[in-house]
This record gives structure tokens, sequence and C-alpha cells, in this order.
């Protein structure tokens, strides 16, 4: 059992599980338009994901624990590394205007890691925008990579803003967990309205999500039935989230939500 959790946790800690995600979202996007899919872009958003959100996470304590890091950070960092040289790789297969809504994306997702100015501030300890700074990057590299060459300008915006809202809805859960670590001057949305708002305000989002796949020229009713399965699970997750949450519940369950809505998108057309 201690091994099955160590390698739980690896999955988890090195971004394997967040890139997996990501990587479900925009598989999503494909197959909601019915475009043919890109291995080459799903490699590069894998690999690209791991080496970000890697670089996020322990860019700071490497500095710190530089030669005497711990195993697990260790093995992370070498993993990334390999990540990073896959990321690489894919990116020269990838034409120049997805090089470039990558860089622009990368930027942000940099500006989030690394402190500038004389306040020594990055994105992620400004207080108030963290999330959506989260949001807009998974939206961009979910919607827009997938679909800039291959729907309408209005598609694209529609499946972007439900990216965007739907990010910020299960990033909720994260943030009513972190209540009891987060500083007050982040002015998270728990910290700003409370438990019980914040979870009306992630029904708000989902709910506008489902409004926004009515507008869309292209309807099909497996898309619906997948993505009114999502945001039903989306809310439960939303509704039982507590400060104490399990080690697994935000990370682990709540991060998986979009395979979730990958799996049942392939068996709603398997039984359609």
């Amino acid at each position: 059992m201690q091994r099955f959790k160590n390698i739980l946790d690896f999955y988890i800690n090195s971004s394997l599980h967040v890139a997996l995600a990501v990587v479900s979202l925009s598989l999503i996007s494909f197959l909601e338009f019915n475009i043919e899919i890109d291995k080459n872009l799903l490699f590069f958003i894998f690999f690209g994901s791991i080496t970000g959100y890697n670089f996020v996470k322990y860019a700071g304590i490497a500095k710190l624990y530089h030669a005497s890091l711990a195993r697990n950070l260790k093995l992370i960092q070498i993993f990334s590394f390999f990540c990073f040289v896959a990321f690489l790789y894919f990116a020269f297969q990838q034409e120049l205007k997805i090089l470039l809504a990558s860089a622009i994306l990368g930027i942000f997702t940099l500006l989030y890691a690394i402190p500038l100015g004389r306040n020594r501030q990055n994105l992620r300890n400004i207080g108030g925008i963290k999330i959506f700074i989260i949001a807009v990057v998974w939206a961009g590299v979910t919607a827009i990579l997938p679909l800039m060459e291959q729907a309408a300008v209005k598609e694209i915006s529609i499946t972007f803003f439900q990216r965007f809202f739907f990010v910020i809805a299960i990033t909720l859960p994260f943030e009513i967990r972190d209540l009891k670590f987060d500083s007050g001057d982040l002015n998270t949305i728990p910290q700003q309205i409370g438990i019980v708002n914040t979870r009306k305000i992630g029904y708000v989002l989902l709910g506008i999500i489902i409004f926004l796949e009515l507008l869309k020229s292209y309807f099909s009713i497996i898309n619906l039935i997948a993505l009114s399965l999502t945001l039903l699970v989306s809310a439960y997750f939303i509704k039982a989230a507590r400060i104490d949450q399990g080690t697994y519940y935000s990370a682990f369950w709540v991060e998986g939500i979009p395979v979730f809505w990958l799996l049942v998108w392939l068996l709603a057309k398997i039984l359609l």
C-alpha cells in the first residue's frame, strides 16, 4: 500500500495528473468539433504542461535546497528535464502560429512564478488575480491552440470562455482548501466572500457554461450530455469542498474532472 501511495504521490507531484487533465480538455476540443486530432500538438501540450507547472512549483524550492535536494524532488527534477527535452522536440513540429500563441501563454506562466519590479512580486502574489491567470492559460492552451486553424472565431471564442469559467469553477475547491495557508494579501475568492458564497459563484459559472454551449453553431447531443454530466460532477465537488479536505480531494479528484469529461464523451460516442 505504501508503494502505491508513493507512486500516486509522484504522479501528482510531478504534474503528470495536471498535464493529463490539460490534454484531456485539448482533446475534447478536437472531438467536439469533429476535427482531425493533431497528436504532435497534444504531446506538445502534455510535455509543456509538465515543464511549466514544475517550473512554477519547484523553481524556488530547488534554489533553496540546491545540492541537498530531497530524493523525491531530485526525481521530479530529472523527470522534468526529460519532459522539457520532449517539449522542445514537439515544439519543432508545430507551426509558427501555434508557437507564437504558446509563447504568449508561456509569458503568463513565467510571470506567475518569477518576481519582478521593486516589490519583487510575481503574478501569483498579486491580490485577486491568481485564479484568473490560471484560467486564461488553461483556456488558451485547451481551446485556442487546438482550434485556431480549424474553427470559426465565434466557436473558438465561446469554447475559450467555457474553458475559462470551467477552470475557475473547479479551482474553487483548491482555494477553499488553501484558506488555512494563503496570505490574506492574496484576496482569493473565498477570502473575500466566504465559502458559502464561493460555492454559489461556482454554480453560477457552471450555469453560464451550459448557456454558452447553446450558443454554438455546431450542436451535438454527445457534447451536451458529456458537458452536462461533467458540470454536475463539478457542482458536487464544489458543494462538498471544505477547508479540511482529504489529501487527494482536490489534487487528484477535482484535478481529474477534465479526464472524466473526456471519458464520458468517448462513452457517449460509443453508446450513441
